[in-house]
């Protein structure tokens, strides 16, 4: 596994662990890097773009899970972004997938982002696999082209590829937007979110990772080779809907001013903040009915259970 030391993988690894027929190993890009579950192996492999073959943590491995990336940046501040997501996440990517297919391993799990079909959906029209990819930042566009090199390698190779795209994740120890709008909460800030009419699909840490686990047993989802999935909790949610579910969940007022949302977006284009309106503002819906379908995945947490156990996580800090 890569990315074992992040958001994802640390729940991941935890997730994995609980069967003990499951060895996982971490590739790590340093030691002491991060502390790892116990039982969990690391194995220093430092670049992802630059290990040299053959990569040690692959002998003998049947499933690789990639889950390390150079991750959306906020405030961008290299003179060319895409050369560096494109290094990491496309030359890392193909990198290490065609050191496992040399490897034998069966099957690469790939974690992209529901960024590589777009921004934003109409209401009721959520995206879904089969869309034509439609990426508009770097980091998007650095996803499609690792998952078109992917499923390049898969032809040629014969090794099993599955592609997973989440949309926003949530869980305890979610740092970024997410966070910050929770301490907005805790705060007791008002804010002017209360007629917010969108429609949003977030993916819970917990059902996240319940569906890699799935995916990582060729045993268990056959279904699942050489697939592309989106996944969700299906739930979806205003943003003023979410931020009350939040404060419910942290027991909270929320304090929610039902200010106009294109006097909102008007405001936010003078302030140079268009992108983050249409974050808050916008519909991002993601149908993840292929995984329920195919592989009969259903979600094992509701949003209101990992935001309880977010405020309890938080509680306890």
């Amino acid at each position: 596994m890569t990315g074992a030391t992040g958001f994802v993988g640390q729940a991941l690894c935890a997730r994995l662990q609980r069967h003990a027929d499951v060895q996982v190993c971490a590739a790590v890009r340093r030691e002491g890097q991060a502390v790892l579950p116990i039982g969990v192996t690391p194995v220093l492999v430092g670049d992802l773009a630059q290990v040299a073959s053959p990569w040690p943590g692959l002998e003998g491995a049947r499933v690789v899970v990639h889950l390390a990336a150079r991750a959306h940046v906020m405030h961008e501040r290299l003179a060319d972004p895409l050369a560096q997501y494109r290094r990491v996440n496309v030359e890392g990517t193909v990198n290490l997938a065609q050191q496992a297919a040399q490897a034998g391993v069966r099957r690469f799990v790939f974690v992209s982002s529901i960024k590589v079909n777009g921004e934003a959906t109409l209401p009721g029209q959520a995206f879904t696999p089969a869309d034509t990819p439609a990426p508009q930042d770097a980091y998007g566009l650095s996803k499609h082209e690792a998952e078109k090199a992917l499923w390049q390698i898969a032809q040629a190779t014969g090794m099993e590829v599955v592609i997973i795209r989440p949309p926003l994740v949530y869980g305890p120890g979610v740092k970024g937007n997410f966070a910050r709008m929770v301490q907005w909460v805790r705060q007791g800030l008002p804010l002017p979110l209360g007629a917010v009419h969108n429609r949003r699909s977030l993916v819970a840490i917990d059902n996240l990772v319940d569906l890699i686990a799935l995916c990582a047993s060729p045993e268990h989802s056959p279904q699942a080779t050489n697939q592309t999935f989106m996944v969700a909790d299906g739930d979806d949610v205003s943003t003023t809907e979410l931020l009350r579910r939040v404060a419910h969940a942290y027991g909270k007022p929320a304090r929610l001013l039902p200010v106009p949302t294109g006097l909102m977006r008007g405001a936010a284009h003078f302030l140079g903040k268009a992108a983050a309106a249409d974050r808050l503002l916008g519909s991002l819906q993601v149908d993840a009915s292929k995984a329920l379908d195919l592989l009969g995945w259903t979600p094992p947490t509701s949003m209101g259970k990992q935001l309880q156990k977010m405020a309890q996580y938080d509680a306890r800090l």
